[in-house]
């Protein structure tokens, strides 16, 4: 399979000087004064692939949908950036907005790329303009006094407290509560000519695409191979490479919406009509695993599949976290007996497999006194999934929030089987929780061992 794009990249101007003659390139470089050289250092305008830049016109939102590495905050920092660079670092140019909003995935993303990452607004621009960055107010504030209030997706509460004429939200279609945190901060945007930049790698969800849609909405779309000379060979023979052409390659590296999988025993329609946004009264509540065999981060081998679920005093089930992860047997034990003290849950289900009763050994080392249940698949994957999708048809099934990461995997389950990368981990997990609360033993062979 042919690993490169179709299209060339646009490339920027320094990309187009560096491919020039070296004599040329000098000469250019020996006409600029030393003040033009050193504002030609931080010059967006120069650096940035056009593609890159503010669009023109009149627009409320400037959507980036692009694959992994394209260059989505880069993007969004330096224009930011450029935006509130005055004359002097203390100077504020005309119409640069005096409060803006930013709102990260999780505080941990916000200080790992927005702020401080190498891409992040500590690290680009001169430095007599860069920002001070105050984390206990949660601000970031320029030299000139512009001031950016920072925000995380996971509270969208927070969000009723955004406020000023712009606003930068990052990954959008990963936030967990992105409509109710989009439509507090949309209240906030009392003031002056409101706009903003969305940047995310997309997945189906009804605020993206709603989004796509409105004219007042500028897109830019752009793929992994467009960065390509800013990337290093190995990332893209070794991560890229082999996911060229697949379904999450299309998604992660080409930057698509995708529809959902045609015959798929679930669509995101179908979870996000039953989605609710708060836990209700609980009846019984289980931690599921689905092992893998892993041995931690570093291995190639399967995610950990963890999935809270419970069954309300409604009789309906919920799905209540998703705490799937790939760590040591150790790490992965702790993260599923933190979630069972969590969610005050009655029982630890884990599959036998990998070990036969490593599993319990591992959870019981941990914490002795865990409620656990032992249960063997007596049926294949897809055939032990059916009776639970059914649940979702009927209406029986509702998920607390969004999981975006197990919901692509649901999407992702059809009859002939599974058609994402490696094995559903996170699927089979909920398939064992909801099996438990809501068919009891129909479908498997479950053998207590508390």
């Amino acid at each position: 399979m042919n690993a490169h794009p179709t299209k060339s990249p646009l490339r920027s101007q320094a990309s187009l000087l560096a491919s020039r003659p070296e004599k040329a390139r000098n000469r250019f470089l020996a006409s600029l004064s030393p003040d033009e050289l050193a504002f030609l250092e931080h010059d967006w305008s120069f650096w940035g692939r056009p593609d890159q830049q503010f669009p023109t016109g009149d627009w409320f939102v400037w959507l980036i949908l692009a694959g992994r590495g394209w260059g989505k905050t880069r993007t969004a920092v330096e224009n930011i950036a450029s935006m509130l660079r005055g004359p002097t670092p203390s100077t504020a140019p005309v119409g640069a907005p005096a409060v803006m909003s930013i709102i990260a995935d999780s505080p941990f993303d916000m200080r790992q790329y927005t702020i401080e990452g190498p891409s992040g607004f500590l690290n680009v621009g001169p430095m007599d303009y860069r920002p001070h960055h105050e984390p206990s107010k949660k601000t970031l504030t320029w030299p000139n006094g512009c001031k950016a209030l920072l925000f995380s997706a996971e509270d969208p509460e927070t969000l009723r407290g955004a406020s000023g004429s712009f606003f930068w939200w990052d990954e959008l279609a990963k936030s967990r509560y992105a409509q109710a945190g989009w439509d507090n901060m949309m209240y906030g945007l009392r003031e002056g000519n409101p706009r903003g930049i969305v940047t995310t790698t997309p997945r189906p969800i009804p605020l993206l695409k709603s989004l796509v849609k409105r004219e007042s909405t500028r897109i830019t779309r752009g793929s992994t191979w467009d960065n390509r000379e800013n990337l290093s060979e190995v990332y893209y023979r070794e991560v890229i490479a082999p996911r060229v052409g697949t379904r999450q390659g299309r998604q992660e590296i080409d930057g698509e919406i995708l529809d959902d999988l045609p015959g798929a025993l679930w669509t995101h329609d179908l979870l996000d009509k039953t989605r609710v946004a708060t836990i209700p009264e609980m009846r019984r509540v289980v931690v599921s695993i689905d092992p893998s065999g892993t041995k931690g981060e570093s291995d190639d081998g399967d995610e950990i599949g963890i999935v809270v679920a419970g069954l309300g005093v409604d009789g309906r089930g919920y799905v209540l976290a998703d705490r799937t992860c790939k760590l040591s047997p150790d790490g992965w034990g702790r993260r599923a007996v933190s979630a069972y003290g969590e969610f005050d849950a009655d029982r630890i289900v884990a599959e036998r497999n990998f070990g036969g009763a490593m599993v319990e050994h591992v959870i019981r080392t941990i914490d002795p006194r865990v409620a656990y249940k032992e249960v063997t698949a007596s049926r294949g994957k897809i055939a032990r999934a059916e009776p639970v999708a059914a649940l979702y048809e009927q209406g029986r099934v509702s998920h607390v929030g969004p999981m975006p990461e197990l919901e692509d995997q649901m999407c992702l389950l059809a009859p002939e089987g599974y058609v994402g990368e490696g094995s559903p981990d996170r699927v089979d997990a909920l398939v064992w929780g909801l099996t438990e609360l809501m068919l009891g033993d129909s479908t498997y062979d479950l053998m207590a061992m508390a």
